[in-house]
This record gives C-alpha cells, sequence and structure tokens, in this order.
C-alpha cells in the first residue's frame, strides 16, 4: 500500500477521516441507509470479497465517500490485481476507518468512573458528618461525667455512648465496604481501557502494533532521540515476491506466511525496541538508542530464520517453498524529519530489491561535512 510521507499528508488523512465519519454516519441515519448497505453488499459481490464484518464496514465507508481515500485505495488494489484478504482488510481499517467505537468506550468509562467517584466522596462526607456526630457524643458525654450524676443518669449516658458508639462503626464498615467496591469497579474499568487502547493499537492478523500506533511511537521515538541526542535506527522489511505467493497458494496461506513472519520479527524485537505491521506484506522496526551496524546484524538473524523454516500449507501440509525478505535500514539523522527517516529506509528497501532480494541494505551514511 502507498504510504504518507510527511506530517502534512498525515493531518489531511486524519481530516479527511473526521469528514467522511460525518458524512457517512449521517448517511446511515437517513432514509439512504438501506439504499447504502444494499450497494455495498451488491459492490462486494460483484468484486469477490467476502462479506465478513469488517468488509461490510468498509464497504459502506467507501460507498458513503467515493471520492475519499478509502476508496481511491481499494480502486488502486484492484486495479492492481491484489486481493482483499483479511490482512489487507484490517490494514485499509487501520489506515482509513474512524475508529468511534474506541472513542465511545472511553467516553463511557470515563462516565463510569467519575459516577463511581462521585458515589465514593459522597460515602466519605458522610463517613465525616457521622464522625464528627460522634466526636460531639463523646465531648458530650466528657462534660456530662465532670458533673454529679445520678445512677440512672448515669446509665442513660452509657447507653447512649454504646449506641453512637454502635452506629459510628457500621458506618466505617458501610464506607470500608464501598471503598472496597469501588477499588474494584475502577481496576476493572482500567482493565477495560487497557483492551481497548490494546485492541485500537494492534494489527489483528499479526498481533504486532497497527500502523496508527506506529505512526505515534515513531514520532515520539524520535523526539527523545533529539531531545537526548541518542541514535535511533528504523528497518522496514517486506516478504519476497508475496503477491505471486498468494495467487499460488491462496489468501489464507498467504495470512499463514504473514503471522510466522511476525512471530519472527516481534521476538527479535522486545522492548525498548518496536515492532509493527506497516501494511500488506511490510513490517517496520524502531531500535532506539542503536546504530544501523548494530541492528544490521539483527535483521540478517531475522531473514535467516524466516528463510531456514520449512513452512507447509496448514490445510493440506504441501510444501510451502522457501520465505524470504528483504530490508532497508536507516539511521537517524541530526534534526531529521520522521518521514524522511523512512523515506531513506524504504530507498535501501527498494536497493534491496532491484539487487536481488533476500538480503539488507544500510542507507547511505550523512557527507562528511566539508
Amino acid at each position: 500500500m502507498e504510504r504518507p510521507q510527511n506530517a502534512a499528508f498525515l493531518g489531511a488523512m486524519i481530516g479527511e477521516q473526521a469528514r467522511m465519519a460525518d458524512q457517512v454516519e449521517s448517511a446511515l441515519r437517513g432514509p439512504e441507509a438501506f439504499e447504502l448497505a444494499h450497494r455495498a453488499v451488491q459492490d462486494m459481490e460483484r468484486r469477490g470479497i467476502w462479506p465478513t464484518p469488517l468488509n461490510f464496514e468498509l464497504w459502506v465507508y467507501m460507498l458513503g465517500e467515493p471520492e475519499g481515500g478509502l476508496a481511491g485505495e481499494v480502486e488502486r488494489l484492484s486495479a492492481a490485481g491484489e486481493a482483499i484478504t483479511e490482512g489487507v482488510s484490517e490494514s485499509l481499517a487501520a489506515t482509513y476507518l474512524p475508529r468511534g467505537r474506541l472513542d465511545n468506550q472511553i467516553r463511557d468509562t470515563g462516565d463510569r468512573l467519575n459516577r463511581e467517584l462521585a458515589q465514593v466522596s459522597a460515602a466519605i462526607k458522610q463517613a465525616h458528618v457521622s464522625s464528627e456526630q460522634y466526636g460531639q457524643t463523646l465531648a458530650g458525654a466528657g462534660r456530662d461525667l465532670e458533673t454529679d450524676l445520678e445512677p440512672a443518669q448515669v446509665g442513660r449516658l452509657v447507653k447512649s455512648l454504646s449506641g453512637a458508639t454502635r452506629e459510628a462503626g457500621q458506618d466505617n464498615r458501610s464506607l470500608e465496604q464501598r471503598l472496597e467496591e469501588s477499588t474494584a469497579e475502577v481496576r476493572r474499568l482500567q482493565d477495560n481501557l487497557e483492551k481497548a487502547r490494546r485492541e485500537a493499537t494492534t494489527d489483528g492478523l499479526t498481533g504486532l502494533a497497527n500502523r496508527k500506533a506506529f505512526d505515534d511511537q515513531l514520532m515520539r521515538l524520535c523526539e527523545d532521540a533529539k531531545r537526548k541526542r541518542q541514535p535511533l535506527a528504523f528497518a522496514v522489511l517486506d516478504i519476497d515476491h508475496f503477491k505471486t505467493f498468494n495467487d499460488t497458494w491462496g489468501h489464507q496461506t498467504g495470512d499463514q506466511v504473514l503471522r510466522y513472519v511476525a512471530s519472527v520479527i516481534g521476538r527479535v524485537s522486545p522492548s525498548p525496541r518496536f515492532a509493527a505491521r506497516y501494511g500488506g506484506e511490510e513490517f517496520a522496526v524502531i531500535f532506539p538508542g542503536e546504530r544501523s551496524h548494530d541492528v544490521a546484524k539483527t535483521l540478517e538473524r531475522i531473514r535467516k530464520e524466516v528463510s531456514s523454516r520449512a513452512l507447509k500449507r496448514r490445510s493440506t501440509g504441501e510444501d510451502l517453498g522457501a520465505i524470504t525478505l528483504s530490508a532497508g535500514l536507516a539511521d537517524l539523522r541530526m534534526g531529521e524529519e520522521p518521514a524522511l527517516l523512512v523515506e531513506r529506509a524504504d530507498e535501501a528497501l527498494y536497493a534491496s530489491k532491484r539487487t536481488g532480494r533476500n538480503r539488507v541494505t544500510v542507507a547511505r551514511p550523512m557527507p562528511s561535512a566539508a
């Protein structure tokens, strides 16, 4: 898939997504909703696209905004003869679909958290009032005890103190129970938010970070490297002849290969390294604090491991042949924008492709000052 090369493009894409979301959501609330859904199913049938829930969502948004970026990308893929596989759909969704559902989850969780905190605040306030009343009762009893009291009066005073102590104990137990329940509820809400965050930033097919998470992380890590004046290397990896492989063995087997390659990349990219599925059969890895001469060894290890394993087609057990990777690698230059870093790694990747594939190419170093 084509990739944005600068921040202006990313900003325009975000604006387009918001505009597209408003237009499509408006259409789905209007009388044309059934017609839009009907056309989506017809178009998927015409193109031979499986009507999965994700594909249906993609097609509704595409037909709702026929001049938008999603429609343009689908037409480009069709013209190139590329099939809309599960992996391609996930990549399209990560790039073009508005994620309103996540926003709703966050808003709903925030509302529930606010309600929970309000109830806890009310319980603490009530306990404070109860504590003050108990203190006043004890102070009054102390003053009474300083006077001469008849035995009956002492009995009534003791009974009053006993009742006040019992009520204060009940209030404290109620507060403790309420705080325990609230702690459990807040923990549950935190878990829900963390799950939603993971789902929003994870590629559904491979389990690696998705494109959105990658864009955010690359920007942050590049800024960190510049501020701390530390090195950072960036690599992009591509499965060689993947389209031919898909045409030969089928797209379900292609997805199997994507998962395998992602597992190898992910295993050698623990934090602080950051691995993502960049789109289609492309992957990207950010190496904070590392330089290309060391990272190249890691990429060679990935390349050799991927090609050394004899993969078999899961459904039939047929030998799939060798799977190879090409990679491009670049070091972040002083003052360089992330988009240019990606562009230079891309150029190195294309050099690997042009010179025979199944190899790692390091981008040219920055020219020495005169």
